[in-house]
Formats: C-alpha cells, sequence, structure tokens
C-alpha cells in the first residue's frame, strides 16, 4: 500500500518520505536524573542480623574476631551453626563481656525466620592487667522457621 501511494509521486519526493521521523518506545521513556537514582543497597543476611544481635548483646563493646557459619539439616530441621570470636579490649569492656557470658544462653533472640535453638560460650580467655582483654567464643545453632 505504501508503494502504490509513493508511486504517484516524484523522485524527490520519495527521499523526504523515507527521511520522515520514525518514532520510537525508548525515546518517550522518562529518564531519571542521577540525583533520584536508587542507591544499591546490599540484601542483609541471616549472618549479619545474626552479627548485629549479637553485638547488641554485648552493649557495643565487643569487636568480631571471626564468624563460621555452616550449614546442616536433620529429618525434621534445618538451619545453620555460627561460631563467633569477640574481643572485648579494656575494664569496661570486660564487664560488657562477663555481661555478655552471662546473658546468652537466656537470651530471646529476635532474628526474622530464624529460632535460635541454642547459644553456648565454648571458649573465654580473659587477660588482666593494664591491658585487660577478654576474647569469648560462642556458638549459636539457628533453625529455620517453616
Amino acid at each position: 500500500m505504501l508503494l502504490e501511494s509513493l508511486s504517484h509521486h516524484a523522485p524527490s519526493d520519495l527521499a523526504s518520505a523515507y527521511t520522515a521521523p520514525i518514532e520510537t518506545k525508548s525515546a518517550d521513556a522518562p529518564t531519571r536524573s542521577m540525583t533520584h537514582a536508587r542507591r544499591y543497597r546490599p540484601r542483609r543476611t541471616t549472618s549479619d542480623r545474626l552479627r548485629e544481635a549479637v553485638s547488641t548483646l554485648a552493649r557495643g563493646r565487643g569487636a568480631f574476631l571471626s564468624h563460621e557459619e555452616k550449614s546442616w539439616s536433620s529429618i525434621t530441621f534445618s538451619g545453620t551453626r555460627h561460631e563467633v570470636t569477640i574481643a572485648f579490649e579494656g575494664a569496661e569492656a570486660g564487664k560488657a563481656g562477663e555481661n555478655f557470658i552471662a546473658e546468652l544462653p537466656e537470651h530471646e533472640f529476635t532474628i526474622p525466620g530464624q529460632l535460635v535453638a541454642d547459644a553456648t560460650i565454648r571458649e573465654v580467655d580473659h587477660r588482666f592487667g593494664a591491658d585487660e582483654r577478654m576474647v569469648v567464643t560462642a556458638v549459636l545453632l539457628l533453625l529455620e522457621e517453616t
């Protein structure tokens, strides 16, 4: 049909027919300025949430030295085993470490989608003196809530 309508025109008209602007959907899409661009925010993992909860229990006075995570499952449950090592530097931090040791086994954690089935202290290295330091290793067993 286009060829029939173009066949009645002069060759110069044919050139103008082919140079007509082409409408594209991408050209109509609004562009976002860089001031309104969304920032990438990584998703918080269960490990991130556990470290935050443990740090809160330690009253922010402990520094994480290590955190190891292992998946496990049984016939009825699945979850993860976490081993965290935290250092408490100084006398005030040492008191926070002692409170952490006392409170951990009975603490009620609130981690979405997880139940803390067991929380124990595996090892404590406490050095007294001018440079008091306490290193605590805790093991937490998390079960996935279904």
